[in-house]
């Protein structure tokens, strides 16, 4: 996995040539090419003397961009959380590499791994506030934490939460209290404040809306879509819910059974899938359009598919559930660029689009 914390520059002109910048008196210099990407990432738990590992993540290849808001999306077990928390290093990559900036932070031990964690360049809002919050420190106290860890002086720290309490819609006289005399909103955007006030470089967001009303899910959706632009900040929500992602992702990446089956522009996977198991996600989501909800009726009253190929750890990961499988299923598919962004893995995209249409 790969997070690019510096914005993109700019296309050159559609003149239909770029120039190469020169050296007085000399030809024209050709730009170096662009390091390779890093091998895509796997996560395995368990690894024992004596016991296999579990593989849990498998060939997952992601890029989170400054200023973007990246979402994953897929059932529960599908892995979402698991890639946070390897990005974090709470759970063991034994595969690839995550890259932050071009720096191999997997490759990172001893203190160069306690000064990166310590910086707070990468910063996890975690699921349950309630309870991943002290419920015996006061606001204050809560944010100034990171602040107290990646050493800033104490006198510099007040200031600080003061000001990420504001970019966060919070009243200073919150500062006192602790979380169980907050709402469950209000403590949400504790979390957000936590996490954004040593002015981070990549947001994980754990199911941020997840437990929360209407009104407040807008509230932290809005708030997450300002501060990825006030702060050029990479933001990696993780999201069952594609109606809030929908609202402020710009790619999205769908995990099934601990594999990336598909990601691209979030417009484009949402109202045209490349992958069934997408369609499934998106077809079920409320408030669709008639054809829509056909179209997910068709892919989920299919039933388990009767072929015991497709059931081994050797085939695609949603081939057992699959109308569409058939004897190329038995392998597992790789990754391939469909154009405008998106990959997908699966052997009949894009063509059984045409067989669901009849």
């Amino acid at each position: 996995m790969t997070v690019t914390t510096t914005q993109q520059p700019a296309a050159p002109p559609a003149t239909g040539t770029t120039t190469a910048p020169t050296t007085p008196g000399g030809p024209a210099r050709r730009p170096p090419p662009p390091p390779p990407p890093p091998p895509p990432l796997g996560v395995a738990y368990g690894r024992r003397p004596g016991r296999a590992a579990v593989q849990v993540l498998t060939g997952v290849d992601l890029e989170a961009r400054a200023g973007e808001v990246l979402g994953i999306i897929g059932e529960s077990g599908s892995g979402k959380t698991t890639l946070a928390r390897a990005v974090v290093g709470l759970a063991p990559a034994v595969a690839g590499r995550i890259t932050l900036d071009g720096r191999d932070v997997t490759a990172l031990r001893g203190r160069a791994l306690r000064e990166l964690r310590r910086s707070g360049v990468v910063q996890y809002m975690f699921q349950d506030p309630l309870r991943s919050l002290d419920p015996d420190l006061t606001v204050s106290q809560l944010i100034g934490e990171p602040l107290a860890v990646a050493g800033v002086a104490r006198p510099a720290r007040e200031p600080r939460v003061l000001a990420a309490l504001e970019q966060v819609g919070l009243d200073a006289t919150l500062a006192d209290r602790t979380p169980g005399r907050l709402s469950g909103g209000q403590r949400q955007r504790v979390s957000l404040a936590r996490a954004v006030v040593t002015r981070p470089r990549l947001l994980l967001a754990d199911e941020p809306v997840s437990a929360l009303d209407a009104s407040n899910r807008n509230h932290v959706l809005r708030l997450l879509d300002r501060l990825r632009h006030e702060l050029d900040l990479a933001v990696v929500v993780i999201s069952h819910d594609l109606g809030s992602l929908a609202g402020i992702a710009d790619r999205i990446a769908v995990l099934y059974g601990g594999r990336l089956v598909e990601q691209g522009p979030a417009e484009q996977v949402l109202e045209r899938p490349l992958h069934p198991y997408t369609a499934l996600l998106a077809g079920s989501a409320p408030g669709l359009p008639r054809e829509r909800r056909s179209a997910a009726a068709l892919l989920r009253g299919s039933g388990p598919v009767d072929d015991p190929l497709l059931h081994t750890g050797a085939a695609c990961v949603f081939a057992h559930r699959c109308p569409f499988a058939d004897d190329d299923c038995r392998s597992r598919p790789e990754p391939r660029q469909q154009g405008d962004g998106r990959t997908v893995a699966c052997h009949r995209a894009p063509a059984w689009r045409e067989r669901l249409a009849h």
